[in-house]
């Protein structure tokens, strides 16, 4: 696999993350789960205290910036990838849980494969 997409996997996803969680987290969006408005909102929507949405958002933040420090630390990839990838997964899960349309649940699925994507290349699978 080209170093130039990698790289680019592994920015993208960062940002992305870095965009919902610090500056898009109380803004609307049609992709929150069931009908909230903002991170914490949907994760009661799904049914989880408000400690696992601070967790979750310490955990997605801390995951972007070890990924955009691994562009010069590569040994960080590798764990923040296998992070964002079981938080990805849960986030797919939790959209079927409360049986949102598949709009709602494409950004998650799509950071589900990109994570996939970076671990398989981080352990030399593809």
């Amino acid at each position: 696999m080209s170093q130039i997409f990698f790289v680019t996997i592994q920015i993208v996803i960062a940002l992305g993350l870095l965009n919902v969680w610090l500056l898009r987290a109380n803004v609307p969006s049609i992709y929150r789960g069931g009908d909230s408005k903002t991170i914490r909102e949907e994760f009661t929507v799904y049914g989880l205290p408000g400690w696992f949405c601070s967790l979750v958002g310490l955990l997605k933040v801390s995951s972007a910036l070890a990924l955009l420090i691994g562009l010069w630390i590569p040994a960080l990839v590798l764990p923040a990838s296998i992070i964002i990838l079981s938080l990805m997964l849960g986030a797919v899960l939790m959209h079927a849980k409360v049986r949102d349309p598949i709009i709602k649940t494409l950004p998650a699925a799509a950071m589900l494969i990109l994570s996939l994507i970076m671990c398989l290349v981080s352990v030399g699978a593809i």
